[in-house]
């Protein structure tokens, strides 16, 4: 009796599934992709920044190698740099934070590098919104730090800007690991329920 139900079940589920309307695709598909990846990896390094206890902001591996604290200070200049050419807005910095060296912003207090990631990574979400498959492929002029500019595309500074978050990210997962701490994205998942 069990195999005539599964076997009915078995011819009845394709039919079931036929029956279902498709999922209406997103707007734009190519920048809900991006936001979606984004979201997830601003939310996983700022977890793993706020899990790292402070003391550790100075551990680096190796001597050639960056510390925690030069990681956070840096994800947060970059996500500026890559976020500000997602269009028009751009974003507003304390001259402090603009002016300090990065390797004397690196020794700042877990507190406060952790709050201007966030920070960058509020503006970087909000900028990500100025962004649709229509305009992703726009040219853009990049400022550089020193100065000058470069030509180049949207989607280059989208992608960068992805690319440099999941390139940290798995740093800081190692990092985490070296020091018997498990990184947010290994952390064991709630139950379903």
């Amino acid at each position: 009796m069990k195999r005539l139900y599964a076997a009915m079940f078995a011819l009845a589920l394709p039919t079931v599934l036929a029956a279902q309307p498709p999922a209406a695709p997103p707007t734009d598909p190519v920048t809900a992709s991006f936001r979606g990846r984004l979201t997830s990896l601003h939310r996983n390094l700022a977890q793993a920044l706020d899990s790292i206890p402070a003391d550790k902001f100075g551990y680096k591996p190796t001597p050639a190698q960056l510390t925690i604290g030069y990681i956070a200070q840096h994800l947060a200049n970059d996500n500026y740099l890559f976020c500000s050419n997602f269009g028009d807005m751009k974003p507003a910095r304390s001259n402090m934070e603009l002016a300090t060296p990065d390797s004397v912003k690196a020794t700042w207090p877990k507190a406060d590098l952790v709050t201007q990631l966030k920070a960058a990574n509020a503006f970087c979400e909000s900028a990500l919104a100025q962004v649709n498959d229509q305009n992703i492929g726009a040219a853009v002029t990049m400022s550089l730090p020193n100065g000058q500019t470069r030509s180049t595309t949207r989607i280059a500074m989208v992608l960068g800007h992805a690319l440099d978050n999941a390139d940290h990210y798995s740093q800081l997962a190692n990092y985490m690991r070296l020091n018997n701490l498990l990184p947010p994205t290994a952390l064991p998942r709630p139950a379903a329920r």
